[in-house]
């Protein structure tokens, strides 16, 4: 049985986690951190968990009581993460932050596009990306994994493969994506109550938002043009409460028709258990609560233009389902293990 610690588990991410790790059947939940809610009952806080953790209770974080771990997540604000890995590092034997503290490579990105230096630059290169589909060697073996964005996960499935084949121009790329309210995660904020986001959709982040250099990093590696890809990305909150819908458009160069974007996803992921490739248009509600990605592409032959769609749980595939895969391919484990394939509907 594998312990597992999640550090900042009274979140959205983290009680998405608990729910997971709950089916499980290889992973027994130890501890459950959240400086905001110490001394909440698990289950009051959540009733939905009530079965799977009635006697769970949300204590504050202590580094000591790690000691022995063998999974910590760290499901924390941005930076949060930077300030407790060096000591964690040595207490348990694997780290997943689904943060993106972890996740660019290059040091000198962080103040240019989360506003501040990164604490533990020399942490960096300890971590690999947690996107096991285009990534699955580099886990094997990894002790610290980086997870990725909601945003980057379902804009990185749906372009790496277009990109790699060379369907696409790698500059140049436009990414339109909506998320529900989740992914702001669970603090109320202006911008995300009800009467805010209720019959609203509005764009934010224009030009600035700190998910284009992760999703330009991720795309280039997986298709051999590192440094190479250049992104305009555009997210969206859309009234929902889960789902992201990554609208994606590159330049075509030498795609003759529809049926060449789509042998090209196909051709990506049709072993891939938690990706599904479909002629139809992707939607957020058919990915709900699962671990899996669906992806669609056309050519516009009038324009030029290859468009390709994503959709996800931005909780699961996007979060905790992608976290948890990743630890189960660390650990050797059947990468399906315990993870949903079948949505929720209605």
């Amino acid at each position: 049985m594998i312990t597992v610690g999640i550090i900042g588990a009274s979140g959205y991410a983290g009680v998405e986690l608990l729910r997971l790790a709950a089916g499980h059947p290889d992973l027994t939940v130890t501890r459950a951190t959240g400086d905001t809610q110490a001394g909440t009952p698990v289950a009051e806080l959540y009733p939905s968990l009530a079965a799977a953790y009635g006697d769970l209770v949300f204590e504050p974080y202590d580094p000591a009581a790690f000691d022995g771990v063998d999974v910590a997540f760290l499901c924390l604000p941005h930076g949060a993460s930077q300030a407790i890995v060096p000591e964690l590092r040595a207490d348990v034997r694997w780290v997943v932050d689904v943060a993106a503290d972890f996740r660019l490579h290059d040091a000198a990105l962080y103040p240019e596009w989360y506003g501040e230096a990164h604490a533990a630059p020399e942490l960096l290169d300890e971590f690999v990306y947690g996107l096991p589909e285009l990534f699955r060697t580099h886990l094997a073996g990894a002790t610290a994994v980086a997870v990725p964005g909601c945003y980057p996960t379902a804009s990185i499935l749906t372009l790496a493969p277009l990109v790699r084949a060379g369907l696409i121009e790698p500059t140049g790329i436009i990414v339109d994506a909506a998320c529900g309210a989740s992914g702001a995660g669970r603090p109320p904020k202006p911008n995300t109550t009800f009467c805010t986001v209720d019959e609203d959709f509005t764009a934010y982040g224009l030009l600035t938002h700190r998910h284009t250099p992760e999703i330009e990093q991720a795309v280039g590696e997986a298709a051999g043009l590192a440094g190479e890809v250049q992104v305009l990305f555009t997210p969206h909150l859309a009234p929902m409460n889960r789902g992201i819908l990554a609208t994606c458009y590159g330049r075509a160069q030498g795609v003759g028709s529809t049926a060449d974007v789509l042998d090209c996803l196909h051709d990506a992921y049709d072993d891939e258990p938690f990706v599904v490739v479909t002629d139809g248009s992707p939607s957020t509600k058919a990915t709900l609560g699962s671990n899996v990605a669906h992806l669609t592409g056309r050519y516009d032959p009038r324009t030029g233009t290859v468009i390709a769609i994503g959709a996800i749980d931005n909780l699961v595939k996007g979060t905790a389902g992608q976290a948890i895969q990743s630890v189960n391919v660390i650990a050797g484990l059947p990468e399906v293990t315990g993870l949903p394939i079948a949505g929720v509907y209605p």
